[in-house]
């Protein structure tokens, strides 16, 4: 048996490397894997680059010429193979319900990494949809390392001043659906993590304070309630939203640093005219990816500045005071992030701070004792529900805590297409771009504007509102419906929720209406290759509740579409989006503050994003 095991291997190895690359199209990554455990022979055959470029390609995240450069960045293509596999699930459009007019997320490949863009609610330009530029702002960006494994970066935007917040990626899931930012404890020593910033002293009371609190055997105790076996971690998700919030905001206010790329050049490759264009961006990418992977690197060593006549205390005990003095405190926060040098910045947040613990305190009072202090303390940042895990408890669980972006799946229901969210998570939900196919031919991204002809402003009306919507099947009752649902909408104040239903079609009901409205044959040629039946977007039964009002849609030869509300013959045109060649022909203008940036908890009917100088929004 072993002799014969030995021919087959004997004659796979006399084979081609480039024929055995092309056999590896028929195995997954783990079986290229699996199969250099067999023996020392195929041990070699399996570190082929070029079968792992093969696998790399099969992954079919960015175009082969672009593997052949990003391999330039990592040990091997089974290094980049494996950074591809753990950030494919991240691709794709992701979206929240606040606010209003539309908080869309788009995931592309960068260079070794992938951006998430938000695409800003605008007004459609002069060219047009197809041919002009669209906002974007950065929200976050994956990096992968000469090892293949994975760096996080939030974005935000603080007093004028762009900053990045370092973090690490938990975990991918393949099929993840929510995208969470969150706090975690973590045992390993890395640049990212909260305690290591010693710029937020307490003063000597509040350490023995500190100390007490966590060094109790009561609250050990309770800490083993809580989380059962899960290793003494006290998940983020079970804390109270205040205490999550109060987490985030001290966490990136510790590991911001001031964004040193910001001068340098693109988040990804432009669409640019020529080779020479496209190698020029490369080398800024590069660049720009150097410096981010070595700040990184460096962590918080920047930041890990403590004066001579500060006491060097424990991470439990730095850990606990940062929460007392995040009560209430994102004034503080903000009123120390003025544009000074990284020092300047920490004493003043510390200064501030011990300002603010010292007056709380007398408040409390002075003559209480330290064990009444730790009784108001608990009150005040714990839940007096048991649902909640306590936030001393979070702390206690761990030595270090870090920023952290994980993608998870989740059991979610929805509404006409679109997910039924938590208002109490900083989380992006993914919507399932489908892939057009002969039974769902209309399925897709779509981008358009009201009025007539399609594409373009008008003379009379330069300013039209741009719309993003995502077209999607649903089986109802035995019928088989189109369902338009509206991710942006670029007007000055919503005039319907995120998440509405612009229109549902019945795929199966024909209609019989005519085009009702009249066309410059110069400019479009009318066509029609198919009209539906359908029912559109009305105020029916208010903002929240929308009622509907019947309607056609006419589908064009060249594909555009047109949905006509039958009464009122207003008419919503749409034509299909490839979104990423837009963005990388597109306009970045600055983030928001880095906690809305990615998710923006706060309801609102008008547009956050307004207010950026040199931009044409609204």
């Amino acid at each position: 048996m072993l002799l014969h095991d030995s021919c087959e291997s004997s004659l796979l190895l006399c084979l081609p490397e480039d024929v055995l690359a092309m056999l590896s199209r028929f195995l997954l990554p783990r079986d290229v894997c699996n199969l250099s455990l067999c023996c020392r022979s195929l041990y070699a055959l399996a570190a082929s680059e070029k079968v792992w470029l093969t696998q790399c390609d099969m992954v079919g995240m960015v175009p082969l010429k672009d593997l052949v450069e990003w391999r330039e960045g990592v040990s091997s293509y089974k290094a980049l193979c494996r950074f591809l596999l753990s950030v494919r699930p991240l691709l794709g459009i992701w979206v929240y319900q606040n606010p209003e007019l539309g908080n869309l997320v788009y995931v592309i490949p960068g260079f070794v990494s992938v951006i998430g863009c938000r695409i800003i609610p605008q007004e459609l330009g002069p060219l047009g949809i197809q041919d002009g530029s669209i906002l974007w702002a950065p929200v976050f960006e994956v990096i992968g390392d000469f090892d293949g494994s994975t760096t996080f970066f939030l974005h935000g935007r603080e007093d004028g001043v762009d900053y990045v917040y370092h973090g690490s990626v938990k975990s991918v899931d393949k099929s993840c659906n929510v995208l969470l930012l969150e706090v975690e404890p973590s045992e390993q020593d890395c640049g990212s993590t909260l305690l290591q910033n010693r710029s937020f002293v307490p003063p000597h009371s509040d350490v023995e304070l500190s100390r007490k609190v966590c060094r109790s055997n009561s609250e050990h105790s309770r800490l083993q309630g809580v989380v059962g076996n899960n290793e003494g971690m006290v998940p983020f998700s079970k804390l109270a939203f205040s205490d999550r919030r109060k987490l985030l905001e001290v966490t990136t206010s510790q590991v911001r640093q001031e964004d040193p790329t910001m001068g340098i050049g693109p988040l990804f490759p432009r669409l640019r005219d020529g080779y020479d264009g496209y190698q020029k961006d490369l080398v800024l990418l590069r660049e720009r990816r150097a410096l981010l992977s070595q700040m990184y690197k460096l962590g918080s060593s920047q930041i890990d500045k403590k004066e001579n006549s500060q006491e060097a205390i424990g991470p439990m005990q730095l850990k606990l005071d940062d929460m007392r003095k995040s009560f209430d405190c994102s004034m503080a926060f903000s009123d120390s992030s003025h544009k000074e040098d990284g020092r300047t910045q920490h004493i003043k947040r510390k200064s501030f701070g011990g300002y603010f613990w010292g007056s709380f305190k007398q408040i409390i009072g002075r003559s209480r004792s330290i064990n009444d202090n730790h009784a108001i303390f608990k009150k005040l940042t714990s839940s007096p529900e048991t649902k909640h895990a306590r936030l001393e408890d979070f702390l206690g669980s761990s030595d270090k805590t870090r920023l952290t972006l994980k993608a998870s799946t989740a059991k979610l229901s929805s509404y006409r297409a679109w997910p039924n969210m938590h208002d109490s998570w900083f989380a992006l939900y993914k919507m399932p771009l489908r892939v057009p196919r002969e039974d769902q031919v209309y399925a897709g991204l779509w981008g358009g504007t009201f009025g007539w002809p399609p594409g373009k402003p008008s003379e009379d009306k330069p300013g039209k509102a741009l719309f993003f919507l995502l077209l999607s099947y649903e089986e109802s009752e035995g019928q088989q419906l189109l369902i338009a649902t509206k991710i942006l909408e670029g007007t000055q104040y919503v005039l319907h929720p995120n998440g509405s239903a612009m229109f549902i079609v019945n795929i199966n009901e024909p209609s019989s209406e005519p085009f009702p409205l009249d066309t410059d044959m110069d400019s479009f040629s009318l066509n029609i290759k198919h009209a539906f039946r359908a029912e559109g977007i009305a105020n029916g039964y208010g903002f929240r509740y929308p009622g509907s009002k019947p309607g056609s849609l006419f589908v064009f030869q060249n594909g555009v579409l047109a949905f006509i509300w039958k009464e009122s013959r207003a008419v919503l045109t749409l034509q299909r989006l490839n979104l990423q060649e837009l963005l990388k022909k597109g306009e970045r203008v600055p983030s928001l503050p880095p906690i809305n940036n990615f998710s923006y908890l706060t309801k609102s009917y008008s547009n956050v994003f307004t207010g950026f100088p040199g931009t044409s929004i609204l």
